[in-house]
């Protein structure tokens, strides 16, 4: 739900366990208590997407038994996933362009043990219009981050199972020549395609790809992007890595993104969820500014983590049993 900051404020202070997005301009003014929060103005709110530096996105987490926040930086990432309860959900936010991000990016697919913890989270961000600084809060100690990770670990009733899918409306086209890169990157300046070496950037010159259209990988028919975020000097740069050894192709073409879009949360039919995130692009191509998309709402994000580091998806929980 999108409050005012005395709500919040209120909130907190009963001892509510909380998960919060909001301008950094709000974050900074909230008290130390149960909560983690990550920066963005924009949102899905129940009236539809909305750009605000005025209102808190709040997620009362009212379903744990127990909760345990915790920090940490590059070099130990991956630690995350010893603190993880038996039966549970991790909320993990991390700042855009962070080297915890990055260092997160390339090397999730390769830990096998996330697979076993419920992962969700998203990457923080800020105003396109004006760029800034992405930071991410642990709310327990009130401090601020811009090259940290926060998580907090959700431990769950018997008999309940936090539940993470995602919405994604691109598929590869198998028409496409299979392209592959030599090393997990998020940036680029040659690639293969069919066999044969070119500049990448040259390539989607020459082909008048439109970049709207992300790389998809499909690992046996769930298919994964990479969106591109810029070309310049010829290099490529993702928003998430690429990975060697591995097909990709550019997404078969979607026209109208915003109808695909909705016709894809249609089809989802998720009931219930506690949590969700919503990809910036799929916010700016899928021209969800004032459009309702029930039942989903929460942070427009840079990136969104359903185990592994996600781009143009919405990814949400549920808690099922």
């Amino acid at each position: 739900m999108l409050i005012e900051l005395k709500e919040a404020v209120r909130l907190i202070n009963e001892g509510r366990t909380l998960h919060i997005a909001a301008d950094d301009s709000l974050l900074k003014q909230l008290p130390k208590g149960k909560w983690i929060g990550g920066t963005t103005p924009y949102f899905i709110g129940e009236e539809g997407g909305i750009f605000t530096r005025d209102l808190l996105y709040v997620n009362e987490i009212d379903y744990a038994e127990e909760i345990n926040v915790r920090v940490y930086g590059k070099y130990n990432i991956f630690q995350l996933v010893e603190e993880c309860y038996d039966n549970g959900l991790a909320i993990l936010i991390m700042p855009y362009g962070s080297e915890v991000a990055a260092k997160y990016a390339k090397e999730a697919p390769d830990v096998e043990e996330l697979l076993m913890h419920p992962t969700l989270g998203w990457i923080s961000g800020f105003d396109l219009e004006t760029a800034g600084e992405a930071r991410v809060y642990d709310g327990t100690t009130g401090t601020s981050y811009t090259d940290r990770a926060v998580v907090m670990y959700l431990k769950l009733p018997e008999g309940r199972t936090a539940m993470i899918n995602m919405i994604n409306i691109f598929e590869d086209d198998k028409t496409d020549p299979v392209i592959h890169f030599r090393e997990n990157d998020l940036s680029v300046e040659n690639c293969t395609v069919n066999g044969q070496e070119v500049n990448f950037a040259e390539y989607i010159r020459k082909k008048g790809i439109d970049t709207r259209m992300p790389l998809v990988a499909d690992y046996n028919g769930s298919y994964f992007n990479i969106s591109v975020k810029s070309i310049e000097n010829g290099r490529v740069s993702f928003y998430a890595p690429v990975f060697k050894n591995v097909d990709y192709r550019f997404a078969v073409r979607v026209d109208d993104y915003a109808a695909e879009f909705m016709r894809r949360i249609g089809e989802a039919g998720a009931r219930n969820p506690v949590i969700s995130c919503n990809c910036i692009l799929n916010y700016q191509y899928g021209e969800l500014d004032g459009k309702r998309i029930p039942p989903y709402t929460g942070p427009v994000t840079f990136g969104e983590v359903a185990y592994q580091l996600l781009n143009q998806t919405l990814v949400y929980c549920e808690i099922v049993g």
